[in-house]
């Protein structure tokens, strides 16, 4: 059966109401949506609130945020350029609600406390993991913000298995290093001290989930298969999911 036929999944509901070619079109990685739904369950989003969407891309997440919770985004991204995202923003109709920005996330131009949430979809491994990150990052947060993240993970430290799985290495590399448990993740934000409350878990079905949806951009893009396809089916969900990561300030 097409992979097409299988991006519905019930326990994404909001995200089954977005085409699979509009995403396609969008794509930088794993289904955006299905990771920032699933977080999103780990959140408080309310009406009005203003968002910091930190690696936001071709802006997919910035328009479900919008759309699905009515706040204000910022759509922050060093590597997109802004009138390339707005263009995205103004055709889904949500251009009055978020703001396209280019951005590094190691020096970001915003006043302390500006958000009321700040989020990130697989984008925090590459500039989050530093133990001064989340303390940094937690100082533009409101009292009582939150911080949420999804990010690629592995099941087992990579310095505790003594070295990076073949499969995973061929295509990740070194950057694997920056593949780290949720368990993990929590213990550096706790020690960090930046939030009051910290939660983290793994995604149900997270290598499955990314299987599917990279069968289905293959599909969309009239290919057989990618390396990405290749490393999750030699995987299975040995090694390779996503943390899901929230932390509140004071």
């Amino acid at each position: 059966m097409p992979a097409l036929d299988h991006l519905s999944k019930p326990e994404f509901p909001r995200s089954a109401a977005y085409e699979a070619r509009w995403l396609v079109d969008l794509d930088m990685g794993p289904h955006p949506l299905w990771l920032l739904e699933d977080l999103a369950a780990d959140l408080d989003l309310r009406p009005g609130m203003r968002v910091l969407d930190l690696g936001s891309g071709l802006g997919a997440t910035s328009v479900f945020l919008a759309r699905e919770y009515g706040v204000r985004v910022v759509a922050a991204d060093l590597w997109v350029d802004p009138t390339e995202s707005g263009e995205v923003f103004r055709k889904a109709g949500v251009d009055d609600l978020v703001l396209p920005m280019r951005v590094d996330a190691h020096s970001l131009p915003f006043g302390r406390q500006s958000f009321d949430v700040i989020v990130s979809i697989d984008a925090w491994e590459y500039f989050g993991t530093g133990d001064h990150y989340p303390p940094y990052v937690a100082g533009f947060l409101r009292p009582g913000g939150q911080l949420g993240i999804a990010t690629p993970a592995l099941t087992s430290e990579v310095r505790e298995l003594g070295e990076i799985p073949e499969h995973i290495d061929r295509v990740v590399g070194p950057e694997t290093a920056a593949w780290h448990t949720a368990g993990w993740l929590r213990s550096q934000w706790e020690f960090g001290r930046a939030f009051q409350k910290v939660t983290a878990r793994t995604q149900a079905d997270g290598c499955a989930n990314w299987l599917l949806w990279e069968r289905a951009v293959m599909e969309l893009h009239g290919r057989m298969t990618s390396a990405t396809q290749q490393m999750l089916e030699a995987d299975g969900g040995a090694f390779v999911t996503f943390a899901l990561v929230t932390g509140r300030v004071a």
